[in-house]
């Protein structure tokens, strides 16, 4: 006997059938949604056993398991959509403090002998300066492109002077896909 025995009222089975005939909805809500009519076990259910639910619905038997289960436990809704996130997974690297030294850093004057700021050195500067234990150039360079786009959302850019100083990736090019500055390599009138 099945330890979580899923029994659907027939407003249930209907909207289960209403979702899958509709097909608009992810596929994740779709399969358990096949799931659960498979498994079904009120009077006139198929009520399959979870291997065959499985082969049908091209999931593993975990998945069965634990769709049943938070249908049991948790209801009808809660057995279709994805279970929400008690904590991230892992926690962040740099916090608001942190991102706000690593965007004054970027915008301060690169080390001597350098003509801009790579990422990496950068993530080295964080490090040394004791901001983070440790950090990538991508966490880097994810940070300060988010930072960017939030300028430019809220109307906080502004074009350095010639001369001014840049970001450059490890490579050399510009940080997170960032345009010319104005004036710079480009023809005039042309972006």
């Amino acid at each position: 006997m099945k330890k979580y025995k899923v029994t659907l009222t027939p407003e249930e089975r209907q909207q289960l059938r209403q979702l899958i005939s509709a097909g608009k909805a992810s596929a994740k809500k779709l399969a358990h949604a096949r799931i659960l009519l498979k498994a079904d076990a009120s009077p006139g259910g198929p009520a399959w056993a979870d291997a065959r639910i499985a082969e049908a619905a091209e999931v593993s038997v975990a998945t069965v398991e634990r769709a049943r289960q938070r249908f049991v436990e948790q209801g009808f809704e809660a057995a279709l959509v994805r279970k929400t996130q008690g904590r991230p997974s892992r926690p962040r690297k740099l916090d608001g403090a942190a991102e706000a030294r690593l965007v004054a850093l970027a915008c301060s004057r690169p080390p001597d002998g350098r003509a801009c700021w790579t990422m990496q050195l950068l993530a080295d500067r964080l490090v040394e300066l004791e901001v983070v234990e440790s950090v990538s150039d991508e966490t880097v360079r994810r940070t300060l492109t988010k930072k960017r786009d939030q300028a430019v959302a809220e109307g906080a850019v502004v074009h350095p002077a010639r001369g001014g100083r840049r970001v450059r990736s490890g490579d050399g090019g510009r940080a997170g896909g960032l345009p010319p500055a104005p004036g710079r390599g480009a023809a005039p009138g042309l972006h």
